[in-house]
């Protein structure tokens, strides 16, 4: 190095780091230079409460000191242009990585790719092919480190989610293993480690998915394939991990895969499964109690009745707040009767009365405007009406004549209506363990789980339509919508108190576009403005600060196939 002259240098240090939810950045104007053969740096000022603007001034002017007559010359070359969508993806982001989805997925292409599915699956649900083109719209490669990629990518990102599916549920249910709300903390000693389970079901449009298969469909499309979807969730609604299942899969099928997850994966020593009706039957209970588990469910009415029979359960029991039965097997009932739901049901009954009753004037009109038209037809289709609607046990048309009428047998409708709004839980918990108002409690939490199910169907996420074929694919389209659920519900819950939806909130963040500052063509620099009032309370809620400045990859993400291309074929 002798003869070598080392000409110091000054230049402006940038850093951001992040601690306790908040994100802070400083600014140095350093200079390195050479001693004794090494390269040394030294500060020569904090310019950290500097602006932006002066900031960038400072790092221009350091940039062309060999010319300072032409950078003052440079106006015409200095340019602005609006970047890319940065406000929705950097909030969504920072609360997955709040949740800690972004470590549970990690640092690889792969979960980078996951990430940005999820990403995706919040600001606006589609196709992979919309996600990829999503991510040209927004900072999605800017924000998550990641290089470019197309609707192929996205396609085998499914397979291998599929794949680390466990592994991933596994190290988000460790992230979250010691948070317990202090609200939450009497569940957990009330009942031991408690777990809601409920299954639904999602119509394909196609024929071609190989978990497709006709069966009980919740939807009410008929003619429709469909998918089973079961989701295990913790005592608060949280998901823990989501299956899909062949269509024609029943619902108590699908339950001893979670007993083993729970046994093996997420279970403590004392477990107890919330199920509905149809979920938890005599299999299941058996099912359980081999893994030393415990469960709570409900009876369905025709069982209800076998035990008003069999004189377990008195009906005058149905008139207490919630009273409870317990019998030498080691079973506990819990009943209630609901009167809003019984008011529902009567509601009900008399709105298909209503409906039977038109009908019939329907037919007596046109009984008396034909003459040669039939009365047995006429009363043979109010019949059907009573059958199709349920009302025959009670309801019973007849003719006098040419005209047709309705005879209400009371004494079969105070049967009927016996029942209205009642339910009954049946539980093996000890009354030393949990009291009868836990017991219901417990099981009205499978509410949570139906939300979760309305939230991911069609409220936000928009599971349907399901845009792949192959098993694994479908299973991982169904893991990215559940991580998207929960990133969602956080969003809802630090958003309850403003007078806005989580829908309406991720549009808005995404008018917040980065700045890119050009000089003679190049990007030199990508700054994100200080956003507007109502933009800033959103940030605030959500406990998401945006950084004064991104860096740019200058990645350029396309799609393979091409709309034109498409339009011209068809």
């Amino acid at each position: 190095m002798c003869g070598v002259h080392y000409v110091p240098t000054m230049y402006v240090d940038s850093s951001t780091v992040t601690a306790n939810g908040k994100t802070y950045t400083r600014h140095l104007l350093r200079e390195s230079y050479r001693k004794n053969g090494k390269v040394k740096h030294r500060t020569i000022a904090n310019i950290s409460k500097a602006s932006r603007q002066e900031i960038e001034a400072i790092r221009l002017a350091l940039r062309h000191k060999g010319d300072l007559q032409q950078l003052g010359s440079l106006k015409a070359d200095v340019t602005l242009g609006q970047g890319v969508s940065v406000g929705a993806v950097w909030t969504v982001y920072q609360t997955a990585r709040q949740l800690g989805i972004v470590a549970a997925l990690g640092s690889t292409r792969q979960g980078k790719l996951a990430l940005w599915q999820t990403i995706a699956r919040v600001i606006d649900q589609g196709s992979r092919l919309s996600a990829v083109r999503l991510a040209g719209d927004h900072a999605a490669c800017d924000v998550l480190d990641l290089g470019a990629f197309d609707e192929d990518d996205l396609y085998e990102n499914l397979d291998w989610l599929c794949t680390n599916q466990a592994a991933i549920e596994d190290r988000l249910a460790g992230a979250n293993k010691q948070r317990i709300e202090p609200a939450d903390k009497g569940k957990a000693a009330s009942t031991g480690q408690l777990f809601l389970y409920d299954v639904t079901s999602a119509y394909l449009e196609g024929e071609c998915n190989e978990l497709a298969a006709f069966g009980y469909n919740r939807d009410g499309k008929k003619g429709k394939r469909q998918i089973v979807i079961g989701l295990l969730c913790n005592d608060r609604g949280k998901p823990l991990s989501i299956e899909a299942f062949r269509g024609n899969t029943t619902d108590p099928a699908t339950f001893a895969s979670q007993v083993h997850k729970a046994a093996n994966r997420f279970g403590g020593s004392e477990v107890t499964f919330v199920g509905d009706r149809g979920m938890i039957k005599s299999h299941q209970i058996d099912d359980l109690a081999g893994h030393g588990f415990h469960y709570i469910t409900a009876i369905t009415k025709p069982q209800i009745e076998r035990l008003l029979r069999e004189d377990v359960l008195q009906l005058e029991l149905f008139d207490q707040e919630v009273a409870e039965v317990s019998t030498d097997e080691g079973v506990r009932y819990v009943l209630r009767r609901n009167p809003i739901r019984a008011g529902e049901v009567a509601a009900t009954r008399q709105d298909k009365m209503r409906s039977v009753r038109e009908e019939l004037n329907r037919q007596n009109t046109y009984l008396a405007d034909h003459p040669r038209a039939h009365v047995e037809v006429a009363l043979r289709k109010i019949d059907q009406r009573l059958q199709k609607l349920r009302l025959s046990a009670w309801l019973v048309g007849s003719a006098s004549g040419r005209e047709l009428s309705l005879v209400e047998d009371a004494e079969a409708l105070a049967e009927e209506s016996k029942l209205d709004g009642c339910y009954v839980l049946k539980t093996d918990l000890g009354r030393q363990a949990v009291s009868k108002e836990v017991v219901h409690e417990r099981y009205k939490d499978l509410a949570l789980v139906e939300w979760a199910f309305r939230s991911s169907k069609t409220v936000h996420l928009e599971a349907r339509p399901i845009y792949v074929r192959r098993e694994s694919r479908t299973r991982g389209h169904v893991f990215v919508v559940m991580l998207a659920y929960l990133i969602i519900a956080e969003l809802a819950r630090r958003w309850q108190e403003l007078d806005t939806t989580v829908e309406e909130a991720i549009k808005a963040l995404s008018t917040i576009c980065a700045t890119k500052v050009l000089v003679k063509g190049v990007v030199r620099c990508i700054q994100i403005p200080r956003p507007r009032l109502g933009l800033q309370q959103l940030l605030d809620a959500a406990r998401i600060s945006l950084p004064d400045a991104l860096p740019s990859k200058g990645v350029v993400v396309t799609t393979k196939k091409k709309l034109p291309e498409r339009r011209t074929k068809h």
